[in-house]
Order: C-alpha cells, then sequence, then structure tokens
C-alpha cells in the first residue's frame, strides 16, 4: 500500500518525524514491532530481519511463534527478539523435561548470534477462560525458567506473559483499576510474584482503537480533547493509553506489586475496518502510531507513573490476509507485503532510502517466487477499555 497522502496540514514534515522519531528511539531503545506471519503473502524472513536492520529504526521484534526460521533470521543482526510460546504448549511446559527440551530446542541454537531476551508463555491466557491454560501458566513459567537456570541463561533471557484489558474488573476512574477477583490471589499474586523474583516486566496489550467512540477518538489518538478527570486524584487525563496503563498499574499497586515495570506488549490501530467501526483508515492509524511512538519515548510516563518511558510493541509489521474475524484484524500492518509502507509514521531511517530496498525485494520475489511463512496462532483478544467522559 503507498503512504497516506491525506495528512492533516498541521501535521510535522516528515523529516522532522524521522528525526524526533531515530532521536528517541536510539536513546531509549523502546520501540518494537509485533511481528506476525498468518498470511500467504509475506516475503521470505531473512529479507524481513535485513530490511529491518538497514532500513528502520525498529530494534525490538517479537514473534509468535517458536518458528526456528524465523529465529535464524535475526542471527547477528542484533535486534532484540522476543519469542512466543503458543497456548496450547502451556500444560506441556509444567513438565520440567519438556520446558528443557524446549529450550535446547528452540533458544540454545540459536542464542546468542541471534539475541533472544524474552520468552512470552502464552497470549492474553487468563481472558480464554480456560481453566487448564490459566492454572498451568504460572508453573510452567517457574519450571520454563529453572530450564533457563540449568542452561546457564535465567540472567540473559526474562519469561513473561501479556495479557489483554480484559484481567480488570474496574479501569474507570484509572485510580480505581483493579483485577478480577478470581485472579488476585490464585493467578495473579504468584504471577507478580514471579516478574519480581526474576527482574521480568508485567505486559500488557492495551488497544484504544477498541475502547473509543464518536465522542472519545481524539482521547484515544491523543490529539486535543477535553479530556477525563479522576474524581479520586484530581487528575485530568487527556489520552487513553495514560488511562488504560494507570488502570493496571492501581491494580498491580492494590497486590502490592506497583514497582513492577510495565510492558506495552501490543498496542496498534488498523488502516481499515468494517463501516460500523468508528475511526479505521489510514490517516487515524498513522497518528495514532506517530504519537504513541513520541509519547512513550518522551520520559513523561503516565500521571500515576511519571517520569518513564515504555517499552512499546506495534501491532503489526504487516497486514496480516489470513486472519479470521472482522476486516480491522487483517490490516494493522506498518508495512505491505512488497516491504513499503503502508502509511508514514517515520519509522525509516533518513539515511536510507527505503523504498530502494522495497523496490530491490520486489525485484527479487519477482524472480525467486514469494517467501510463504504461515505459523503463529491469531492474536488474541483486543482487550477491554471502559473510560467514559
Amino acid at each position: 500500500m503507498a503512504a497516506s497522502s491525506s495528512l492533516p496540514h498541521h501535521v510535522p514534515t516528515a523529516l522532522t518525524l524521522l528525526f524526533i522519531l531515530v532521536s528517541a528511539t536510539t536513546t531509549n531503545g523502546s520501540i518494537g514491532v509485533n511481528y506476525g506471519t498468518v498470511a500467504d503473502d509475506l516475503p521470505p524472513p531473512g529479507e524481513v530481519a535485513r530490511f529491518l536492520l538497514q532500513s528502520t529504526v525498529i530494534n525490538r521484534v517479537r514473534i509468535f511463534d517458536p518458528n526456528p526460521e524465523l529465529i535464524q533470521a535475526f542471527a547477528h543482526t542484533g535486534i532484540q527478539l522476543t519469542v512466543t510460546v503458543p497456548n496450547d504448549q502451556i500444560p506441556r511446559l509444567a513438565n520440567l523435561s519438556f520446558a528443557q527440551q524446549w529450550i535446547k530446542s528452540y533458544i540454545q541454537p540459536y542464542f546468542p548470534a541471534t539475541n533472544l531476551v524474552r520468552i512470552l508463555v502464552g497470549n492474553e491466557v487468563l481472558s480464554t477462560g480456560n481453566r487448564l491454560l490459566i492454572g498451568t501458566l504460572v508453573p510452567a513459567m517457574q519450571t520454563l525458567h529453572a530450564a533457563l537456570a540449568g542452561a546457564s541463561l535465567d540472567r540473559r533471557i526474562q519469561i513473561s506473559t501479556p495479557h489483554s484489558l480484559g484481567i480488570l474488573s474496574a479501569s474507570t476512574p484509572p485510580s480505581a483499576g483493579k483485577f478480577h477477583g478470581g485472579y488476585d490471589v490464585h493467578i495473579l499474586k504468584p504471577l507478580l510474584g514471579f516478574l519480581r523474583s526474576t527482574n521480568s516486566p508485567f505486559m500488557i496489550n492495551p488497544y484504544p482503537f477498541f475502547g473509543c467512540s464518536e465522542e472519545t477518538l481524539d482521547y484515544a489518538l491523543f490529539r486535543p480533547n477535553l479530556g477525563f478527570l479522576d474524581p479520586n486524584t484530581r487528575i485530568r487525563y487527556t489520552n487513553m493509553l495514560d488511562a488504560q496503563l494507570d488502570a493496571v498499574f492501581s491494580a498491580m499497586k492494590s497486590l502490592g506489586f506497583g514497582d513492577l515495570e510495565i510492558v506495552i506488549a501490543e498496542t496498534g490501530w488498523p488502516s481499515k475496518g468494517e463501516p460500523s467501526q468508528i475511526g479505521a483508515g489510514q490517516e487515524n492509524a498513522a497518528q495514532y502510531n506517530r504519537n504513541l511512538m513520541r509519547h512513550v519515548n518522551s520520559g513523561d510516563g503516565t500521571p500515576l507513573m511519571p517520569n518513564r518511558t515504555f517499552e512499546t510493541y506495534i501491532f503489526s509489521l504487516f497486514n496480516e490476509d489470513l486472519k479470521p474475524g472482522p476486516t480491522c484484524e487483517r490490516n494493522f500492518g506498518l508495512f505491505g507485503p512488497d516491504l513499503t509502507p503502508a502509511y508514514d509514521v517515520g519509522i525509516l531511517r533518513p539515511t536510507t532510502n527505503g523504498d530502494s530496498f522495497a523496490g530491490g525485494a520486489r525485484r527479487r520475489r519477482g524472480k525467486e517466487g514469494g517467501g510463504k511463512v504461515v505459523c503463529g496462532e491469531r492474536r488474541g483478544g483486543c482487550g477491554l477499555a471502559t473510560e467514559e467522559y
């Protein structure tokens, strides 16, 4: 897809954006991308890794499956790679011998050539409602950590698991954020304790797109708006992401874990959606992701977590044409399969001609054929947002 040419006139020039984003990203190194592969038109993984390394400021990538071809593709790039264990493998990982074999199969052959930094055990497991998965989540994380320790990798590779906002029973106002009661003692407290003991982050998938309405679209997109006043703290929130993150922080703090780092494992905005979906489109997708990157790298933090940056993974690198569900699920990509931007958010390096790289990629695939890679599970639930004015 070509980059949108219909951005508002008040948006800074592309050169200015590039300068801002390169400076912020190289300083904090906090912007990553989710590399989903539920598609039949994607370039080969090696080409994707070279493109990210040579042509973009992205230096963190998350994949949704321990696919050896994907892991190997990032060898010697220096890009920090996070690997996700599919949900259906979680019960087996609670067995130490299986966890040890998993590490031997998917981690040790590629480390340290591939800069593997984190393993995510499942995706939005608590929101599945599956008792077996939920009951074995923390044991699987503990056992996998023990397997890492046995391979002397426990201080090099973190273990965590991402959650949707559906784990909250209350998120409005942010200061009253609370986890669902059934998760508090039996699941989340041991999980948070594990994360603290292993110096690993709590990971969350906030999607303001799925929580906005016509009245709150500006609030979701970081655009000027009247904001939302938290009656408990008297703090006025000017964007939905901060409110969502602070609701999660309040829930963690209520259990005694307000000191843990929070990482945004997924967030994004679709460039296309159903006619009934508010805000879907290229212009809003460009604005959300551009403003998101500026905000999380600004050092401002949130009202309840001031003066910090947030490691953030944008969903997603590519549109994924084989995903089920509504149109938006297939249109979160930053790039098309020919490696050209779906829209401009300023992540191409100013010293690199991204069009030239993409053109070369198109020519190579025209001669050699496409690189079909279909793996991983579809992204789970998108989370909930209940912020109201």
